[in-house]
């Protein structure tokens, strides 16, 4: 069972630059690229993922909602992938502002965001 989600839980968006030529995923789409099955979006261009700091609440809620893992099956998974040598984690930074920053600089990079910071600058493709 997932904690109990106030209605004051943040929203997550998880967004691209706006001048990336994908407009949405869906879930099975955005786990396959957080989890290292794929390094590209839907219509074959690369796809980056970007990971908040690990102590950041939003990136635990991103997991659980969106992914469907707990921060330690996460670990563990990455921690596999490394020792196969089959893939790296995503990137970390520390905020959703960075987190923004970075998408917005590097069309294909992809993350999830407090919602509360979507503008023009980003394109949302999927939010929870």
């Amino acid at each position: 069972l997932l904690p109990c989600l106030g209605a004051s839980a943040t929203e997550i968006a998880v967004v691209v630059s706006a001048t990336t030529s994908v407009s949405s995923l869906t879930e099975s789409q955005l786990a396959d690229i957080y989890l290292g099955r794929s390094n590209r979006f839907p219509n074959g261009t690369p796809a980056v993922p970007c990971d908040l700091a690990e102590d950041s609440p939003l990136r635990e809620t991103f997991y659980a909602r969106v992914i469907g893992k707990t921060p330690a099956q996460i670990k563990a998974h990455w921690s596999k992938m490394i020792f196969t040598g089959r893939g790296e984690p995503p990137r970390e930074v520390a905020s959703s502002a960075a987190a923004k920053t970075l998408v917005v600089a590097r069309p294909g990079v992809v993350c999830y965001i407090d919602k509360a910071l979507v503008d023009g600058s980003v394109t949302v493709l999927f939010s929870r």
